[in-house]
């Protein structure tokens, strides 16, 4: 349900919203000394030959400003004296100073959207082998459906196939291979994953906030984050699953998921308070420059925090039952742990 709430905010808002890093163009932040009106800003700017030109406020004291358009043909210092030289006309009561200007081309900006969403996807497909090795003894199985998803969404991407449309069938097939092969744990993970990025860029959306490198870093960062939550429950569900004895009555999966859920509680709440407290410090303190990747993180511990519990876990109950799962769990009973006999 969130997974498709996230989804349809997208849609509904015309799709993502590319900063200058993968859009191309030219953006410029802007700073008085004195609150001004945007509209005000833009009107100074009118004289200047800047294209598609967009002024967005930065900030909460209406002082500091993001200009974009579209490239043009000025020198960067060329562009810059003309900012600067336009403003300080149009508004000399309001001295203002240029805080940072970047440029990059439309084929560049290309280029690293395709590479920032090959990364999430090859992030996913790694975390899957390691999921379905650590956790259902799967490593070879795990590892070739890899190699092959890899060279397919490479190889679409080669011969001039979209790269966006290879990656998002190259998800959908690995979500179908986990479940045709019951890799059940990987199934989990993934879906926590999917459901923690897509329901952060879904807000991100909704308030407005462009996607730029800042963003696919925290996402990045946020996948790394929700996965390492998952597999302290997951690894709490593998122990009471192999506490389990081999006859007797059996408790159901809801029974083993429940229990590990209670027992992991505590500290997955203050791991996540504790990062929550950093990521809100980043966001109120750290300005306008890392303003959005502190925002993401901070959506992103909450929503990892509510998959790890409520979505990664019920996945294991909708797709297996017990005796499956205590069935994969001990099926290297054979292993002694280091110092379990008094021997290290």
């Amino acid at each position: 349900l969130f997974i498709a709430i996230g989804i349809f905010a997208i849609l509904m808002n015309g799709g993502l919203r590319y900063g200058v890093d993968f859009a191309g163009g030219v953006m410029v932040q802007v700073q008085f000394e004195q609150p001004i009106a945007d509209e005000q800003v833009k009107t100074a700017l009118g004289g200047v030959d800047l294209p598609g030109l967009t002024v967005q406020q930065v900030g909460t004291e209406d002082r500091d400003y993001m200009l974009r358009f579209s490239l043009t043909q000025t020198e960067n210092q060329d562009l810059r004296d003309e900012v600067s030289a336009a403003l300080k006309s149009s508004i000399p009561d309001n001295p203002s100073s240029i805080q940072r200007l970047e440029t990059v081309g439309p084929k560049v900006g290309n280029d690293l959207r395709n590479m920032a969403i090959e990364a999430l996807f090859y992030a996913v497909l790694l975390i899957t082998v390691y999921i379905s090795g650590r956790f259902e003894h799967s490593w070879f199985i795990a590892g070739a459906m890899a190699l092959v998803l890899w060279g397919a969404v490479y190889g679409a991407g080669y011969v001039g196939f979209h790269r966006l449309w290879g990656v998002a069938i190259g998800m959908v097939i690995t979500l179908l291979c986990c479940w045709k092969l019951k890799l059940n744990f990987a199934l989990g993970a993934i879906l926590a994953l999917l459901h923690d990025v897509i329901v952060t860029l879904g807000l991100l959306t909704i308030m407005g906030v462009e996607i730029d490198l800042n963003v696919i870093a925290a996402l990045l960062t946020l996948v790394g984050y929700s996965i390492n939550d998952t597999i302290v429950v997951y690894d709490r569900i593998r122990e009471n699953l192999r506490a389990i004895p081999a006859e007797g009555e059996k408790p159901t999966m809801h029974d083993v998921i429940n229990r590990s859920v209670n027992q992991t509680l505590s500290r997955t709440i203050m791991t996540s308070a504790t990062t929550l407290a950093a990521c809100l410090a980043l966001y109120i303190l750290g300005g306008s420059v890392i303003h959005d990747f502190a925002l993401t993180i901070t959506l992103g511990v909450v929503f990892g925090t509510f998959s790890s519990v409520f979505v990664a876990s019920p996945i294991l109950m909708a797709f297996g039952n017990v005796d499956l799962y205590h069935q994969k769990a001990n099926k290297n009973d054979d292993y002694e742990r280091p110092g379990e006999h008094g021997i290290v």
